[in-house]
């Protein structure tokens, strides 16, 4: 489950399983960070799976932690809906957000949900991946052949961040040279004040606004051009996007890029922590690189790089035994439900050849499930054909540093060591 020292580990599981059940509060970034919030979850599905917290920095919550469970509240949009956000929004932000009317199509329910997600969607479309993918090859390839040898090295920053950026800069028609600037973007959306990437709620704001002037250029240029297949050109063409206001097209903005970048980032560092850490796996997949589909499938499941979605009830309701009011705010833990020994054995070991490797909740379910998915899966099952080309073995040095949030599941650096080429 975890690599962490066995004495953290202790008083980590101590501390969860002596904390009385009702002060339990799974919303903690720190937890996350040190990679110490298993043990809150093992014990909410075993004792409390649909459990009510009141929390000093998002207040009144509910956390579903099961499998199944989940599954039912995020298949059911017009019990639970995503308006009028994703995630937990701390008090702060409740009484004053950082950018009022923003939404998206995450955000919304069907039948503006669909509509604006179906503009969109041509762009992960099967025919399209096949146009992309030998593209991301060539860069995958260049990025691998470009990396030292014997020395160490930040992967996070050599490799996931920069294919991811690479790949979502095509995707949005910027220029090649931007595409950092846009990871840094992302990184802010998601970026807790005074946890090193941004200082304050007002520098937040300050980066906001020099993201949204950045991609309203993009629109104007893009409106008074024809059609083209990026992204930009898509919503500003498309005839249930062409008109929406500033707020909506940055909202869709904000969302393709975390959607885009966050996620395939952190499971692409995440798949190279965890075949150095189950060395009987790498093993598995030098004898039979055609486990790599499995391996990426098993790799989104252990690493879960969103570790949940927010749903509003939208009316009371009784669910598994527990009173939920209309307005309540219920968390989605799939990082929980793809732990779940209920439903997907052994669940807290990696195994890249198991049976159902596609069965897990990374994507959501329901009609939110991820559009990039297949994006998601083509660009590791890529990086890691390239790897087993040129690498017998990537070791990792020491512990990665894991990023300090409750939504995003991930690694600011991660020191790596590659010995030897084939």
């Amino acid at each position: 489950m975890s690599t962490a020292p066995a004495q953290v580990l202790d008083d980590a599981r101590s501390i969860a399983y002596a904390t009385p059940i009702d002060q339990i509060d799974p919303a903690q970034a720190k937890l996350f960070q040190d990679n110490e919030m298993w043990w809150n979850f093992e014990r909410l599905r075993k004792e409390d799976p649909v459990h009510l917290a009141e929390s000093p920095l998002y207040g009144r919550y509910w956390s579903i932690t099961k499998f199944n469970d989940i599954m039912a509240v995020d298949t059911d949009h017009q019990t639970f809906s995503s308006e009028p956000g994703i995630t937990l929004q701390t008090l702060q932000d409740q009484a004053s957000p950082l950018l009022p009317g923003l939404s998206s199509f995450i955000t919304m329910d069907p039948p503006r949900h669909d509509v604006q997600r179906k503009t969109v969607s041509p762009a992960v479309s099967p025919t399209n991946l096949q146009i992309l993918e030998p593209l991301i090859r060539e860069r995958a390839a260049a990025i691998l052949d470009g990396l030292p040898i014997g020395e160490e090295f930040d992967w996070v920053e050599n490799v996931s961040r920069e294919l991811t950026a690479m790949t979502l800069a095509t995707l949005f028609g910027m220029p090649q040279e931007d595409r950092r600037t846009l990871t840094y973007w992302s990184d802010v959306v998601t970026a807790v004040p005074g946890h090193g990437v941004v200082e304050t709620r007002e520098e937040k704001i300050g980066i906001f606004m020099e993201y949204r002037d950045y991609f309203m250029k993009l629109w104007n240029a893009r409106v008074n051009e024809e059609p083209t297949g990026d992204l930009i050109s898509m919503l500003a063409h498309g005839a249930e996007t062409r008109n929406m206001t500033p707020e909506e097209y940055f909202g869709n903005v904000i969302l393709l890029t975390v959607g885009g970048n966050d996620t395939t980032r952190n499971t692409i560092t995440g798949s190279v922590y965890a075949l150095d850490r189950n060395p009987g796996e790498y093993a598995k997949l030098l004898a039979d690189p055609g486990l790599i589909p499995s391996m990426v499938s098993e790799t989104i499941r252990w690493q879960t790089p969103l570790a949940y979605m927010k749903r509003r009830a939208t009316r009371d309701i009784e669910f598994r035994g527990k009173q939920i009011r209309e307005n309540d705010v219920v968390a989605m833990w799939y990082v929980s439900g793809n732990r779940d020994d209920e439903v997907i054995e052994r669940p807290n070991e990696y195994i890249i050849d198991r049976a159902r490797p596609r069965q897990h909740m990374s994507f959501g379910f329901g009609v939110h499930r991820c559009v990039g998915n297949r994006l998601a899966e083509l660009q590791l099952k890529i990086i890691w054909e390239e790897i087993m080309a040129r690498f017998p073995a990537i070791n990792v040095v020491g512990e990665p540093k894991r990023t300090f949030s409750t939504f995003v599941k991930g690694y600011e650096s991660m020191q790596v060591v590659i010995p030897r080429r084939h």
